[in-house]
Protein backbone atom coordinates (compact mmCIF):
# COMPACT_ATOMS: atom_id res chain seq x y z
CA UNK A 1 0.00 0.00 0.00
CA UNK A 2 3.11 2.50 0.96
CA UNK A 3 4.65 1.97 -2.31
CA UNK A 4 1.62 1.86 -4.71
CA UNK A 5 -0.61 4.37 -3.39
CA UNK A 6 1.04 6.64 -0.01
CA UNK A 7 4.37 7.27 -1.71
CA UNK A 8 3.60 8.25 -5.09
CA UNK A 9 0.77 11.00 -3.63
CA UNK A 10 3.32 12.04 -1.44
CA UNK A 11 5.94 12.45 -4.60
CA UNK A 12 3.65 15.01 -6.05
CA UNK A 13 4.27 17.70 -3.37
CA UNK A 14 7.55 19.41 -2.38
CA UNK A 15 9.78 17.09 -0.03
CA UNK A 16 10.20 19.09 2.98
CA UNK A 17 6.37 20.25 3.28
CA UNK A 18 5.41 16.80 2.56
CA UNK A 19 7.66 15.88 5.62
CA UNK A 20 6.22 17.91 8.07
CA UNK A 21 2.80 17.24 7.02
CA UNK A 22 4.34 13.16 7.22
CA UNK A 23 4.99 14.00 10.83
CA UNK A 24 1.09 15.80 11.69
CA UNK A 25 -0.36 12.60 10.15
CA UNK A 26 1.63 10.01 12.18
CA UNK A 27 0.71 12.28 15.39
CA UNK A 28 -2.69 12.42 14.52
CA UNK A 29 -2.56 8.39 13.80
CA UNK A 30 -1.20 8.26 17.20
CA UNK A 31 -3.60 9.99 19.09
CA UNK A 32 -6.44 8.42 17.84
CA UNK A 33 -5.14 4.63 19.17
CA UNK A 34 -3.24 3.32 15.84
CA UNK A 35 0.11 3.20 17.63
CA UNK A 36 -0.83 -0.57 18.69
CA UNK A 37 -2.23 -0.97 15.50
CA UNK A 38 1.08 -0.07 13.75
CA UNK A 39 3.14 -1.77 16.31
CA UNK A 40 1.08 -5.40 15.73
CA UNK A 41 2.15 -4.78 11.90
CA UNK A 42 5.70 -3.58 12.03
CA UNK A 43 7.12 -4.53 15.34
CA UNK A 44 9.08 -8.30 15.09
CA UNK A 45 10.00 -9.33 19.00
CA UNK A 46 12.49 -12.20 18.76
CA UNK A 47 15.38 -13.21 21.30
CA UNK A 48 17.47 -13.52 18.02
CA UNK A 49 17.49 -10.05 17.42
CA UNK A 50 18.53 -8.70 20.68
CA UNK A 51 22.06 -7.65 21.60
CA UNK A 52 24.25 -5.67 23.78
CA UNK A 53 26.43 -2.81 22.30
CA UNK A 54 28.32 -0.23 23.92
CA UNK A 55 26.24 -1.45 27.24
CA UNK A 56 22.68 -0.65 26.17
CA UNK A 57 20.61 -3.18 25.06
CA UNK A 58 19.33 -2.94 21.82
CA UNK A 59 15.98 -4.64 20.99
CA UNK A 60 16.84 -5.00 17.26
CA UNK A 61 19.77 -3.75 15.35
CA UNK A 62 17.90 -1.39 13.09
CA UNK A 63 17.94 2.17 13.92
CA UNK A 64 16.24 5.69 12.23
CA UNK A 65 19.23 7.70 11.26
CA UNK A 66 19.71 11.13 12.29
CA UNK A 67 18.04 14.05 10.52
CA UNK A 68 14.50 12.49 10.07
CA UNK A 69 13.56 13.91 13.49
CA UNK A 70 15.72 16.75 14.39
CA UNK A 71 14.07 17.78 17.02
CA UNK A 72 12.67 14.91 19.11
CA UNK A 73 9.02 15.46 18.24
CA UNK A 74 7.86 12.02 17.10
CA UNK A 75 10.76 9.86 18.38
CA UNK A 76 8.08 7.44 20.76
CA UNK A 77 5.53 7.50 17.63
CA UNK A 78 8.24 6.49 15.14
CA UNK A 79 9.35 3.66 17.59
CA UNK A 80 6.18 1.78 16.66
CA UNK A 81 7.46 1.08 13.05
CA UNK A 82 9.89 -1.52 14.68
CA UNK A 83 12.84 0.69 15.09
CA UNK A 84 15.68 -0.53 17.36
CA UNK A 85 16.69 2.99 18.33
CA UNK A 86 15.90 6.35 17.40
CA UNK A 87 18.39 9.34 17.07
CA UNK A 88 17.77 12.80 17.33
CA UNK A 89 19.27 15.47 15.65
CA UNK A 90 21.69 17.21 14.73
CA UNK A 91 21.41 19.34 17.36
CA UNK A 92 23.11 22.35 18.18
CA UNK A 93 23.51 25.03 20.84
CA UNK A 94 21.28 27.97 19.21
CA UNK A 95 18.13 27.59 17.62
CA UNK A 96 18.69 28.02 13.37
CA UNK A 97 17.19 27.98 10.22
CA UNK A 98 19.04 26.07 8.08
CA UNK A 99 20.12 27.05 4.52
CA UNK A 100 17.73 28.87 2.33
CA UNK A 101 14.53 26.84 0.23
CA UNK A 102 14.52 24.67 -1.40
CA UNK A 103 17.05 22.91 0.16
CA UNK A 104 16.02 19.41 -0.76
CA UNK A 105 15.56 17.41 -3.49
CA UNK A 106 13.92 14.10 -4.60
CA UNK A 107 16.31 11.96 -7.15
CA UNK A 108 13.17 9.64 -8.63
CA UNK A 109 15.35 7.53 -11.17
CA UNK A 110 18.37 7.55 -8.84
CA UNK A 111 16.18 6.34 -5.62
CA UNK A 112 17.93 8.73 -4.09
CA UNK A 113 17.54 12.63 -2.18
CA UNK A 114 19.80 15.45 -1.98
CA UNK A 115 19.34 17.64 0.80
CA UNK A 116 21.42 21.01 2.24
CA UNK A 117 19.21 21.37 5.41
CA UNK A 118 22.19 23.03 7.07
CA UNK A 119 21.57 21.66 10.96
CA UNK A 120 18.11 23.39 10.84
CA UNK A 121 16.60 22.79 14.51
CA UNK A 122 15.13 24.33 17.15
CA UNK A 123 18.18 24.36 19.45
CA UNK A 124 19.49 21.81 21.90
CA UNK A 125 17.01 22.97 24.80
CA UNK A 126 13.67 22.90 23.36
CA UNK A 127 14.81 18.79 22.43
CA UNK A 128 15.69 18.20 26.19
CA UNK A 129 12.70 19.66 27.09
CA UNK A 130 10.76 16.70 24.60
CA UNK A 131 12.75 14.07 26.05
CA UNK A 132 12.49 14.42 29.22
CA UNK A 133 9.23 12.50 29.23
CA UNK A 134 11.11 9.49 27.64
CA UNK A 135 13.37 9.37 30.48
CA UNK A 136 11.03 9.58 33.48
CA UNK A 137 8.58 6.49 31.60
CA UNK A 138 8.95 3.08 32.47
CA UNK A 139 11.61 1.29 31.24
CA UNK A 140 9.51 -1.23 29.01
CA UNK A 141 7.69 1.91 27.28
CA UNK A 142 10.94 3.82 26.95
CA UNK A 143 12.70 4.40 23.21
CA UNK A 144 16.36 3.91 23.16
CA UNK A 145 17.69 7.31 22.13
CA UNK A 146 20.80 8.71 20.34
CA UNK A 147 21.60 12.42 20.37
CA UNK A 148 23.27 13.65 17.37
CA UNK A 149 25.41 16.99 17.85
CA UNK A 150 26.89 19.73 16.01
CA UNK A 151 27.50 23.57 16.09
CA UNK A 152 26.03 26.05 14.82
CA UNK A 153 26.51 27.69 11.66
CA UNK A 154 27.91 30.91 12.80
CA UNK A 155 30.18 29.45 15.10
CA UNK A 156 33.95 29.46 13.82
CA UNK A 157 36.14 26.15 13.60
CA UNK A 158 38.68 27.29 16.20
CA UNK A 159 35.48 27.49 18.93
CA UNK A 160 33.60 24.41 17.73
CA UNK A 161 33.71 22.55 20.55
CA UNK A 162 32.53 24.60 22.88
CA UNK A 163 29.29 24.12 21.02
CA UNK A 164 29.15 20.06 21.27
CA UNK A 165 30.40 20.85 24.79
CA UNK A 166 26.90 22.56 25.49
CA UNK A 167 25.19 19.97 23.20
CA UNK A 168 26.64 16.92 25.10
CA UNK A 169 26.28 18.21 28.70
CA UNK A 170 22.50 19.48 27.93
CA UNK A 171 21.83 16.35 26.13
CA UNK A 172 23.52 13.91 28.87
CA UNK A 173 20.46 12.60 30.83
CA UNK A 174 18.45 12.50 28.39
CA UNK A 175 19.93 10.45 25.49
CA UNK A 176 21.72 6.92 25.64
CA UNK A 177 24.54 7.54 23.40
CA UNK A 178 26.08 10.80 21.03
CA UNK A 179 27.16 11.01 17.91
CA UNK A 180 29.59 13.93 17.08
CA UNK A 181 28.73 15.01 13.83
CA UNK A 182 31.81 16.83 11.86
CA UNK A 183 30.55 15.32 8.05
CA UNK A 184 27.65 17.14 6.83
CA UNK A 185 28.55 18.77 3.55
CA UNK A 186 26.11 21.14 4.12
CA UNK A 187 27.82 23.58 6.90
CA UNK A 188 30.55 25.62 6.25
CA UNK A 189 34.18 24.25 6.98
CA UNK A 190 32.14 21.83 9.34
CA UNK A 191 34.09 18.84 7.52
CA UNK A 192 37.21 20.21 8.13
CA UNK A 193 36.95 19.26 11.55
CA UNK A 194 37.17 15.53 9.97
CA UNK A 195 40.96 16.21 9.89
CA UNK A 196 43.25 14.57 12.58
CA UNK A 197 44.59 17.25 15.04
CA UNK A 198 41.00 19.12 15.26
CA UNK A 199 38.90 15.82 15.68
CA UNK A 200 41.74 14.60 17.79
CA UNK A 201 41.07 17.48 20.06
CA UNK A 202 36.99 17.80 19.80
CA UNK A 203 36.77 13.84 20.81
CA UNK A 204 39.68 14.02 23.49
CA UNK A 205 37.45 17.07 25.01
CA UNK A 206 34.27 15.58 24.68
CA UNK A 207 35.48 12.20 25.85
CA UNK A 208 37.25 13.38 29.36
CA UNK A 209 33.99 15.15 29.77
CA UNK A 210 32.39 12.08 29.77
CA UNK A 211 34.45 9.94 31.65
CA UNK A 212 34.55 12.63 34.82
CA UNK A 213 30.27 11.41 34.75
CA UNK A 214 29.12 9.06 37.60
CA UNK A 215 28.29 6.95 34.58
CA UNK A 216 29.63 7.77 31.45
CA UNK A 217 27.48 7.35 28.03
CA UNK A 218 28.76 5.74 24.74
CA UNK A 219 30.80 8.52 22.46
CA UNK A 220 30.23 7.59 18.62
CA UNK A 221 31.47 9.14 15.63
CA UNK A 222 29.68 9.92 12.11
CA UNK A 223 32.29 9.87 9.20
CA UNK A 224 31.93 11.08 5.66
CA UNK A 225 31.76 8.28 2.74
CA UNK A 226 33.96 10.74 0.80
CA UNK A 227 37.50 10.30 2.83
CA UNK A 228 40.28 8.68 1.83
CA UNK A 229 42.10 5.79 2.74
CA UNK A 230 44.56 7.59 4.14
CA UNK A 231 41.95 9.59 6.18
CA UNK A 232 40.08 6.33 7.24
CA UNK A 233 43.21 5.35 8.50
CA UNK A 234 43.37 7.78 10.40
CA UNK A 235 39.90 7.53 12.08
CA UNK A 236 40.76 4.61 12.82
CA UNK A 237 43.96 5.63 15.38
CA UNK A 238 41.94 8.86 16.32
CA UNK A 239 39.14 5.92 17.75
CA UNK A 240 42.17 4.09 19.40
CA UNK A 241 43.84 6.80 20.79
CA UNK A 242 40.63 8.93 22.23
CA UNK A 243 38.77 5.01 23.02
CA UNK A 244 35.40 6.93 22.10
CA UNK A 245 32.85 3.93 21.75
CA UNK A 246 32.41 3.20 17.72
CA UNK A 247 31.90 4.94 14.27
CA UNK A 248 28.55 5.41 12.12
CA UNK A 249 29.59 5.41 8.38
CA UNK A 250 28.21 7.02 6.50
CA UNK A 251 27.06 10.37 6.59
CA UNK A 252 25.96 11.84 2.70
CA UNK A 253 27.81 12.25 -0.10
CA UNK A 254 29.25 15.10 -1.99
CA UNK A 255 29.82 12.68 -5.19
CA UNK A 256 27.73 12.37 -8.50
CA UNK A 257 28.90 9.84 -10.03
CA UNK A 258 26.64 7.58 -12.31
CA UNK A 259 23.52 10.38 -11.21
CA UNK A 260 21.58 10.83 -14.15
CA UNK A 261 18.28 12.93 -12.59
CA UNK A 262 17.98 16.11 -12.85
CA UNK A 263 18.37 17.32 -9.42
CA UNK A 264 21.73 15.84 -9.74
CA UNK A 265 23.87 19.46 -9.89
CA UNK A 266 21.74 20.39 -6.93
CA UNK A 267 24.48 21.03 -3.86
CA UNK A 268 24.02 19.54 -0.57
CA UNK A 269 24.48 15.63 0.79
CA UNK A 270 23.12 12.75 -1.61
CA UNK A 271 21.62 9.68 0.01
CA UNK A 272 19.97 6.76 -0.94
CA UNK A 273 20.77 3.95 -3.20
CA UNK A 274 23.49 5.20 -5.13
CA UNK A 275 25.23 5.42 -1.60
CA UNK A 276 25.28 1.93 -0.74
CA UNK A 277 28.28 0.40 -2.36
CA UNK A 278 30.67 3.17 -1.04
CA UNK A 279 28.99 3.35 2.46
CA UNK A 280 29.27 -0.87 2.88
CA UNK A 281 33.28 -0.66 1.10
CA UNK A 282 33.83 1.87 4.71
CA UNK A 283 32.40 -0.21 6.83
CA UNK A 284 34.73 -3.25 5.19
CA UNK A 285 37.61 -1.21 5.17
CA UNK A 286 37.23 0.26 9.10
CA UNK A 287 36.07 -3.43 9.95
CA UNK A 288 38.92 -4.94 8.54
CA UNK A 289 41.56 -2.77 8.89
CA UNK A 290 41.66 -2.37 12.96
CA UNK A 291 40.70 -5.83 13.39
CA UNK A 292 36.93 -4.89 14.43
CA UNK A 293 38.66 -3.03 17.65
CA UNK A 294 35.33 -0.83 17.69
CA UNK A 295 31.50 -1.42 17.15
CA UNK A 296 30.03 0.43 13.76
CA UNK A 297 26.85 1.54 12.69
CA UNK A 298 26.34 1.05 9.35
CA UNK A 299 23.98 3.31 6.84
CA UNK A 300 23.88 4.34 3.47
CA UNK A 301 21.73 2.89 0.83
CA UNK A 302 19.61 0.52 2.76
CA UNK A 303 16.42 -0.14 0.82
CA UNK A 304 15.81 -3.86 1.09
CA UNK A 305 17.35 -6.22 3.58
CA UNK A 306 19.90 -7.80 1.20
CA UNK A 307 21.29 -4.38 1.59
CA UNK A 308 21.41 -3.88 5.62
CA UNK A 309 22.49 -7.81 5.58
CA UNK A 310 25.58 -6.58 2.79
CA UNK A 311 26.22 -3.94 5.90
CA UNK A 312 26.53 -6.11 8.70
CA UNK A 313 28.37 -8.65 6.84
CA UNK A 314 31.04 -6.11 6.06
CA UNK A 315 31.33 -5.43 9.43
CA UNK A 316 28.38 -3.66 10.70
CA UNK A 317 26.74 -4.31 14.32
CA UNK A 318 23.84 -2.50 13.90
CA UNK A 319 22.20 -0.89 10.85
CA UNK A 320 20.07 3.08 10.50
CA UNK A 321 17.79 3.89 7.73
CA UNK A 322 16.93 7.35 6.59
CA UNK A 323 16.45 7.45 1.88
CA UNK A 324 15.15 3.99 2.18
CA UNK A 325 12.38 4.55 4.99
CA UNK A 326 11.03 7.43 2.73
CA UNK A 327 11.16 5.08 -0.87
CA UNK A 328 10.06 2.15 0.71
CA UNK A 329 8.24 2.44 3.86
CA UNK A 330 7.73 0.92 7.33
CA UNK A 331 7.97 -2.37 5.85
CA UNK A 332 11.28 -2.37 5.26
CA UNK A 333 12.14 -2.57 8.97
CA UNK A 334 10.53 -5.60 9.35
CA UNK A 335 12.09 -7.54 6.30
CA UNK A 336 15.43 -6.39 7.72
CA UNK A 337 14.34 -7.87 10.91
CA UNK A 338 13.38 -11.46 9.69
CA UNK A 339 15.95 -11.70 7.27
CA UNK A 340 18.59 -10.96 10.06
CA UNK A 341 15.96 -13.52 12.12
CA UNK A 342 16.16 -16.19 9.26
CA UNK A 343 20.23 -15.91 8.73
CA UNK A 344 20.56 -16.46 12.50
Amino acid sequence: MYKTIIRPLFFCFDPEKIHYFTFSLIRFFHKIGFGTIFRSIYKVENPKLELKLFGLNFPNPVGLAAGFDKDAKLYKELSNFGFGFIEIGTVTPKPQPGNDKPRLFRLKEDTAIINRMGFNNGGVEEAVERLKSNASARLNDRVLIGGNIGKNKTTPNEDAVIDYIICFEALFDYVDYFVVNVSSPNTPNLRALQEKKPLTDLLQTLQNRNNSKEKRKPILLKIAPDLTDEQLIDIIEIVSETKIDGVIATNTTISREGISSENKNETGGLSGKPLAKRATEVIRFLSKKSNRAFPIIGVGGIHSAKDALEKLDAGASLVQLYTGFIYEGPDLIKQINKAIIKQK
